[in-house]
């Protein structure tokens, strides 16, 4: 189905990463750090009006113009999409209420309760629109021409050319109505089960019942036994829920196999890569460069454990500090930092980043029920993004601040496209995100002349790296075997699961790092493979195409931030290859995406020099 862009929680609004953020272990002032949602609504009884009348305005369009879509002027098509933009506009505001308000306590029923109430709204809203985009997309070619042709058009130009590629995988009104109706009780039901699943499991260390943000946070923590305690907590929390879990993830990949064969998509990632706006070769491009350059994973965790004084690498180990203390970043610090590196780079950008701050569109607050990690929700374009994250101090949340900040500025520039073109594709929907860590990493690394701190700091931006760019790609891995074998095979155990995962990252890991039995089952909580199947390999994506950004700043120098904000503004009103086209990259090209894995291999050339001074 062509996917409405405020009619599920797909990643097109909600930019949703799963980053591990540390444990309270002390006051940072982000305590009382929630957001304001009142510019949404101030109550549930305007919610309930608004979506009364969004279902209302829905059947007069439907009574307008079903069946006759093929003989509307340009003018009368512009005018049908302006009507679409209202509909869209209000439902959209009345989702991202619900599904803010209960991802900060997914625990309460009745937050719950809403956002089911409101999802079932939105399917009746959705069949009811549904006869728009398929009449769009069976119309020939030539009365498509004739419509994006004239000026009206520009507002909505290529999300309609977007749309026409969708033409063979569609089915007929009757099928695509019964397959929107039976998700709200399909995939979608089983994500919620699963996101509320996991927000109730506590790591039960040294006697205290941790969150999962809590006890991975703990794999950060100096002390080798601390990571260790923690890694073994986790997996038994998650070893003790392994057989829901399991027929969680078996569930939703036949659901996304009966869909794929339905629609006549050719492979798993298909469909993926279409909502991407990315050809496959590209992408196999991305996965090749990348896995070849596994070898540089292994040069990097040698480097590492010689710094560290370890003799072996556990799993356990490798986002040990090196040089980082256990010093408390306070809110008020994180918020210094973050903002004056966005204003250093463009004015324009630090005004926006500070309106977060000022008008309450962050919730950084801990919470029991909290969803854990981090988003940036872009809600809609009548109102403006909202991030959520879970700050407890340390420096890595600091950079995931500065991460999800990238991602709302990127969503409250590109409000000027609409809320049809707002949105950008996911392979460059985290460019702003990794751009703006590059910044604040660089702004802290001018600052820094101690050579201990400085090696510490540029480790720390490798382990994110190697994180955003490898362990994603290894986990695309993971996720290809699984599709490839559930079609094949049926019904995977958990056992065959765990070994599929442990096979991938051993590839990417080589002999660096040793793998213990209890990561076995570490495949069991990420989100990504779940919610939006063919995900991850967008985080490596927009991390190769920032490094290139980075490169063309500081060649260029200042006049590259015009440019940039451009790019941000854009949204997604062209192609992604011809909008960063632009700033004089080919993401066509395979040879960009080698020689951003070389970068990264330049940076572990810098590390290892430095390291071979001091140790």
């Amino acid at each position: 189905m062509i996917k409405l862009s405020i009619l599920s929680e797909d990643s097109t609004h909600i930019v949703f990463d799963q980053m591990p953020v540390a444990g309270a272990r002390a006051a940072t002032g982000a305590e009382s750090v929630h957001w304001d949602l009142s510019d949404l609504y101030d109550n549930t009884d305007e919610l309930h009006k608004d979506l009364e009348k969004c279902e209302e305005m829905a059947h007069e369009f439907a009574e307008s113009f079903r069946g006759r879509v093929g003989h509307l002027s340009a003018e009368e098509f512009a005018l049908a999409m302006a009507e679409l933009e209202v509909i869209q506009d209000t439902a959209g505001r009345a989702f991202t209420f619900v599904y803010l308000n209960w991802s900060t306590d997914t625990g309460q029923a009745e937050r719950g309760a809403l956002l089911q109430q409101v999802r079932e709204a939105y399917t009746r809203i959705s069949t009811l629109l549904l006869f728009f985009d398929l009449e769009w997309a069976d119309l020939d070619d030539e009365q498509v021409e004739k419509i994006l042709r004239g000026d009206e058009a520009n507002r909505y130009r290529h999300h309609l050319e977007v749309l026409r590629l969708s033409r063979p995988y569609l089915l007929t009104e009757p099928e695509e109505k019964i397959l929107v109706e039976k998700s709200i009780t399909g995939r979608t039901a089983w994500n919620r089960f699963f996101d509320e699943y996991l927000g109730d499991i506590r790591y039960l260390m040294d006697g205290k019942n941790l969150t999962q943000q809590q006890v991975l946070a703990l794999l950060h923590d100096v002390d080798r036994e601390i990571r260790s305690a923690a890694a073994q907590s986790f997996t038994d929390g998650l070893v003790a829920s392994i057989r829901p879990l399991t027929y969680i993830f078996n569930t939703i990949l036949a659901d996304k196999a009966t869909d794929d064969r339905l629609r006549g998509y050719p492979n798993w990632i298909s469909s993926r890569n279409l909502s991407n706006e990315v050809d496959d070769k590209t992408v196999d491009a991305l996965v090749d460069a990348v896995v070849s350059g596994y070898p540089i994973v292994s040069r990097y965790y040698a480097i590492k454990q010689r710094v560290l004084g370890l003799t072996e690498m556990f799993d356990y180990d490798r986002y040990a500090p090196v040089g980082e203390s256990n010093r408390i970043i306070t809110w008020q610090e994180a918020r210094e930092t973050v903002t004056s590196s966005y204003a250093g780079f463009d004015s324009r950008l630090g005004d926006i980043v500070e309106m977060f701050f000022d008008n309450n569109w962050i919730d950084a607050a801990l919470g029991q029920n909290k969803s854990s990690g981090a988003f940036s929700h872009g809600a809609v374009p009548s109102v403006h993004p909202y991030i959520m994250m879970n700050y407890t101090g340390r420096v890595r949340d600091v950079q995931t601040l500065a991460h999800e900040l990238g991602h709302g500025v990127h969503q409250y520039l590109s409000r000027r496209q609409g809320i049809f073109q707002a949105d950008t594709p996911l392979t460059t929907a985290e460019t702003a995100s990794v751009f703006g860590e590059m910044l604040v990493f660089q702004k802290l690394l001018v600052e820094e002349s101690d050579p201990e701190n400085r090696l510490a700091m540029l480790m720390g931006k490798i382990d994110d790296t190697f994180a955003t760019v490898f362990r994603q790609v290894s986990m695309n891995r993971f996720e290809d075997r699984i599709h490839g074998m559930r079609r094949e095979e049926g019904e995977l155990s958990s056992d065959q699961l765990s070994d599929i995962w442990m096979e991938t990252q051993s590839a990417m890991f080589g002999s660096s790092i040793q793998l213990t039995d209890n990561y076995r089952s570490w495949w069991s909580y990420i989100p990504h493979f779940l919610h939006t199947p063919g995900y991850v390999y967008a985080y490596a994506f927009g991390e190769l195409l920032v490094l290139a950004l980075y490169d063309r700043y500081t060649e260029i120098g200042d006049s590259f931030a015009e440019e940039y904000v451009g790019l941000l503004s854009s949204g997604g009103s062209d192609w992604p290859h011809v909008l960063v086209g632009k700033l004089g990259i080919d993401l066509q090209d395979p040879e960009f995406w080698s020689a951003g894995v070389r970068s990264i291999g330049a940076l572990v050339d810098e590390a290892e020099a430095l390291a071979s001074e001091l140790y």
